[in-house]
């Protein structure tokens, strides 16, 4: 592992960061970073010849605006995917995992953190789509049912200054503004013009709260929302304590639950990849649980999403984030719904979960649960589930989108001031990297905890946050990029404007853009595309971005075999293949 030291650094990003103290090209630092996560992952193979086989590659240069390391943690969290598939295939099948290869390349892996927006529909690019204002003529369905239809309701999630002085606060419309705009003394009708405008109305009343007013109004509430804090400041709150106990990659064998046996690996004939024959049913919204299930579907699984369509989602994930799945319409509100779920559950073998955990075990589908249906039926589950705070402590209930995760952990903190902001000025980090590595996290977790069960029966749960996610990219082990490197990223990519009124939607696309003129190879057809099509599918030819991991037998190797569907298109009825 190639030496690096890291050294305090808050003059430069503030309380709580460190810097590297020499600069290491991207692939070999991924290379380092993997090493660091793996020894630190409980359930994670300590056999060193199996890291042997992980080969990073990619440009030297930080790809993504900002200090973080965030897509050299996915490249190595991705490899990690790799090596426990090759675990997974050698139980299956005979084939030593020694003998195999994972290549990770880390540009895909900065790009896999877009993917959102790394896709082109019938040849138009979704950047294109997005500015043109098209992309709502392609949903037959809509979603999203106006929670961005106006100004005001835009600019409800964004970072503001608060009465405190130096510091800002993230507020969240939590895909309803209304009541959060009613209870900061606003109307929620006002016709602001322009973000702009919208952004200056709320930014005045929001200012007339010191952040600890904020937050007790959000509790009081139940409403999203988090202090920016410094990562310092929030490595000292309770919560940030009780969170730090735990791994990024968290599973654990259910003790309690009634003992079953080893679940042998089913062979699936015209299907080698690892996770063929596993059933995966994903209840799940927004970006980080799809996440979850986009990842297995392409190591094999048959992934069966759940949705509400009575609640609000965004209509632009089903184009990336539903790829290799079948999707139905479930509403947990009604008895027959909330049978048929169950019906689904009883030969699943992974229960994937994104809502707050005492609110989905009030409907019956907690991890206990599940856990007795299980054990009844004499096979162990996998029940994974991703929030925000963590599996436990005092925030353990708080809601919470990506936006919190950032602002929680000190990442929106420290994106300002690698911007130069030194007032406490706050920006989102530049892509959805909290629900994106949450996502990959809930992967990981759910892939050690098949093999384990596989092995040695029982059931299992598998928890991800969005902001450990965060802090991982924080810790002194990882290092912050020094600003001599951000500014030789920037001088490359040409990073247009940031700043902290924002949607994480709008930086994306600016982030996209010097890719796309820094990177054109990866977006066009040829031997370095990164993008796979499917000629048919509900919205015609698509491209999408690739799995990142790479395997060096072809027949195992990641990959979709349908393209994405919208929310609830199949039938309830559907039955596993």
């Amino acid at each position: 592992m190639p030496s690096h030291e890291t050294t305090p650094s808050p003059e430069i990003y503030g309380p709580g960061t460190f810097v590297d103290k020499d600069f290491l090209p991207a692939p070999q630092d991924a290379g380092r970073i993997f090493e660091y996560i793996a020894k630190s992952t409980p359930g994670f193979t300590k056999n060193e010849e199996l890291w042997k086989t992980v080969n990073f590659i990619g440009s030297e240069l930080p790809v993504i605006p900002g200090p973080t390391k965030a897509p050299l943690v996915a490249a190595a969290l991705h490899a990690m995917c790799g090596i426990v598939a090759h675990e997974i295939v050698e139980d299956r099948d005979g084939t030593a995992a020694s003998s195999q290869k994972v290549t990770v390349n880390t540009d895909h892996a900065a790009i896999w953190l877009g993917t959102i927006f790394a896709a082109a529909v019938e040849g138009k690019d979704m950047t294109e789509l997005v500015r043109s204002r098209k992309l709502p003529t392609l949903f037959d369905r809509d979603f999203e049912k106006g929670w961005q239809a106006t100004p005001l309701r835009q600019r409800s999630t964004a970072v503001y200054k608060t009465k405190t002085p130096g510091v800002w606060y993230q507020i969240h419309g939590s895909l309803d503004a209304a009541p959060v705009l009613s209870a900061l003394g606003m109307d929620p009708e006002y016709p602001a013009k322009t973000p702009e405008e919208a952004y200056e109305y709320i930014g005045k009343h929001v200012e007339q709260w010191t952040a600890d007013e904020l937050e007790m109004l959000n509790v009081k509430n139940g409403f999203c929302g988090s202090i920016c804090f410094t990562p310092q400041g929030w490595a000292d709150t309770a919560m940030g304590k009780r969170l730090a106990e735990h791994p990024l990659v968290g599973y654990s064998r259910q003790s309690h639950a009634i003992p079953t046996p080893p679940v042998p690996w089913t062979k699936v004939a015209d299907d080698k990849r690892p996770l063929a024959g596993v059933k995966v049913v994903e209840l799940v919204r927004i970006i980080a649980g799809p996440v979850i299930g986009s990842t297995l579907s392409a190591l094999g699984a048959d992934v069966i999403r759940v949705n509400c369509s009575r609640l609000v989602d965004l209509n632009v994930l089903q184009l990336t984030l539903n790829a290799g799945k079948r999707t139905i319409d479930i509403d947990l509100t009604k008895e027959d719904d909330k049978s048929r779920l169950r019906e689904l559950i009883k030969d699943a073998d992974v229960f994937v979960q994104g809502f707050r955990p005492n609110a989905i075990a009030r409907k019956g589908f907690g991890v206990n649960d599940l856990l007795e249906m299980a054990g009844n039926r004499g096979k162990g589950i996998v029940y994974v589930e991703e929030n925000c705070y963590g599996p436990d402590g005092p925030y353990h209930e708080r809601p919470g989108w990506q936006q919190i995760g950032d602002a929680a952990s000190g990442s929106s903190y420290v994106m300002g001031r690698s911007l130069g902001f030194t007032d406490g000025t706050s920006v989102l980090p530049p892509l959805p990297i909290s629900d994106m590595t949450t996502g990959l996290v809930g992967a990981l977790g759910a892939l050690m905890a098949l093999r384990d069960r596989a092995r040695h029966g029982g059931s299992y749960r598998v928890t991800s946050s969005l902001v450990k996610a965060d802090t991982i990219n924080l810790e002194p082990e990882i290092g912050l990029y020094s600003p001599e490197a951000v500014q030789r990223s920037n001088e490359l990519f040409k990073w247009g404007h940031i700043g902290p009124a924002q949607f994480v939607t709008e930086i994306l696309l600016l982030v996209m853009d010097g890719w796309k003129s820094v990177f054109p190879q990866y977006f066009e057809a040829g031997p370095e595309s990164l993008l796979t099509s499917f000629q048919e599918g509900p919205w015609g030819q698509m491209d999408l971005l690739k799995p990142v991991v790479q395997l060096s037998d072809a027949s195992l190797t990641p990959r979709w075999l349908t393209p994405a569907v919208p929310n609830c298109y199949h039938d309830q009825s559907i039955e596993w293949l």
